[in-house]
């Protein structure tokens, strides 16, 4: 086959929202300075699933209203995502504010196709099922016009389909985390005992203590593997209860400082200052090189490489998205990208960009999938 090739900004140009909540398009109020408006009592950076994200973005869309020279506001919302938990949340939180439908999708082939709405929000385990979706709002009489807003989460929705190319986004990032790792331990990380303590940790189970934030993992990782925090001691302390939070384990890893080598302690005191300063995102070393490795999945392979190997080894635009957005955008509804991904993990550097990289959202991909409108 010859691939399609695309970019998110075809269909979304640079109205993206990543991780800090600040617009990548000039000339728009971000996060920073609208805080105080969106009712925190401190600048900060919430997550996705919290009432102080949807209240953040709500401000955020009119910026991009206005932006695009439209005086009326918007006065509805589609969101198109791949979890229940953080997409759907967000999409319910948002709800209290506007009228609201979302779609949450995953390409599932071992299960007979199905789809259902539940309150607001149609769940389908097939991405296809974006058709059924649009005609579902469209059927409901759901205007789609310049006072609508379409949210798209980008990671494993727009890019990367959840339950078709998903893999690849993991794979990109557990790359970077063991060069990363490899770095701060001068060369020398144990293979077999990072996938111990990676896989271990990156499950359900422990989110209450990882908060599902692969900074966290990561540190955690190095400091055992490092010997700071050695893995029987902190498969102890979590079943005992005595090791709770990553607060308790930088406080732990740093009593023990001294005896750290210069490139384990350089990582410590990194991720200790944004643990301090309340930073979701305290291990950019690691998410730069995150960033890295994710555009170095992306349009790698030849022009006719079978659908299967693209689908393991790169990261492909999901078609039935893009085809919606595409289709709606031409109807005059405002198209954004949302993602909980950190910029550190979107955006390059100056000394990247010096080098021809381009933010996750304008480098180009292949396209996959069928188009629904």
């Amino acid at each position: 086959m010859t691939w399609a090739k695309s970019t998110l900004a075809d269909f979304m140009a640079d109205c993206v929202l990543y991780r800090n909540l600040e617009p990548t398009c000039e000339g728009q109020r971000g996060l920073h300075a609208l805080w105080s408006e969106a009712g925190l009592e401190r600048y900060y950076i919430p997550r996705k699933t919290t009432p102080e994200y949807a209240r953040a973005l709500l401000l955020l869309l009119g910026e991009a209203q206005r932006a695009r020279g439209v005086t009326r506001p918007i006065e509805r919302a589609l969101l198109i995502g791949d979890t229940l938990l953080n997409d759907g949340t967000a999409a319910r939180h948002l709800g209290e504010h506007l009228p609201m439908r979302g779609f949450i999708g995953a390409d599932r082939p071992e299960e007979p196709a199905a789809c259902a709405w539940q309150d607001v929000l149609m769940v389908a385990n097939r991405w296809g099922a974006l058709a059924d979706f649009y005609g579902g709002v469209q059927e409901a009489g759901y205007p789609c016009d310049e006072t609508t807003a379409l949210l798209i989460d980008l990671d494993k929705t727009a890019l990367g389909a959840r339950g078709r190319n998903d893999g690849v986004i993991d794979t990109a990032r557990v790359r970077a985390m063991r060069r990363t790792l490899r770095s701060a331990l001068d060369g020398a990380l144990d293979e077999a005992a990072f996938r111990r303590v990676y896989d271990a940790l990156n499950q359900p189970t422990y989110h209450c203590f990882t908060g599902d934030n692969q900074d966290y993992l990561a540190y955690i990782t190095l400091m055992v593997l490092g010997g700071v925090c050695p893995a029987d001691a902190l498969w102890a302390g979590l079943e005992a209860g005595t090791l709770r939070t990553i607060e308790e384990l930088a406080a732990l890893c740093d009593a023990r400082r001294g005896a750290m080598p210069e490139g384990l302690r350089a990582a410590h005191d990194e991720v200790c200052r944004g643990i301090a300063a309340q930073d979701p995102t305290p291990y950019k070393g690691f998410r730069r090189r995150e960033f890295l490795e994710t555009v170095a999945s992306m349009d790698v392979l030849p022009d006719d490489a079978p659908a299967e190997e693209v689908l393991a080894r790169e990261i492909v635009i999901t078609e039935e998205v893009a085809s919606l957005a595409r289709h709606l955008a031409a109807q005059g509804v405002l198209v954004m990208g949302v993602s909980d991904k950190p910029d550190e993990a979107s955006l390059p550097t100056p000394a990247s960009a010096a080098r021809g990289c381009q933010p996750i959202h304008r480098t180009t991909m292949k396209v996959y999938g069928d188009p629904i409108a």
